[in-house]
């Protein structure tokens, strides 16, 4: 087993420092999810508009993200992940729109509350993969824990 280079004081705070994270990342992921299915549910069947579909399928995987968040140990690539989604709804609007996203953001309230938690839920998970050791070591940790355990 390796030795921990921090004291306990620090270990603590950096243990609910992540739970704090860890709970933003998924609020954020859930709620942005909800957001994007009720912008998207009364224009499926829109032929010429492909977002809503595309938008079913972000935010089945942001909940999706959510849930490993919550249920997963400190993967560096899950956190990765949840900040990649959360990110390419953001991006993904802000090229939608060009340069009437400020326009397009103050016209539609779903909007304003999709890009505001988008914002938090990406520095949540950006946070939390620059507290989690590399995923490596985590799968390191987890295979010494199975052959400790009787």
């Amino acid at each position: 087993m390796g030795v921990s280079r921090e004291s306990p004081a620090s270990a603590s705070r950096d243990a609910t420092r992540k739970r704090v994270l860890r709970g933003v990342a998924v609020q954020a992921a859930v709620v942005t999810a909800a957001v994007h299915l009720l912008w998207a549910w009364p224009r499926l069947g829109s032929p010429p508009d492909a977002r809503p579909y595309f938008f079913l399928a972000g935010s089945a995987l942001a909940v999706a993200v959510g849930v490993a968040t919550l249920r997963a140990g400190e993967y560096r690539r899950l956190y990765a992940l949840g900040a990649g989604t959360l990110g390419t709804f953001l991006g993904g609007f802000l090229a939608w729109h060009g340069t009437g996203a400020a326009a397009a953001l103050s016209a539609d309230p779903l909007a304003v509350v999709a890009a505001i938690v988008e914002v938090i839920g990406l520095g949540a998970y950006l946070a939390l993969y620059r507290l989690a050791p590399p995923t490596s070591v985590v799968v390191e940790q987890r295979r010494e824990e199975r052959e400790d355990r009787p």
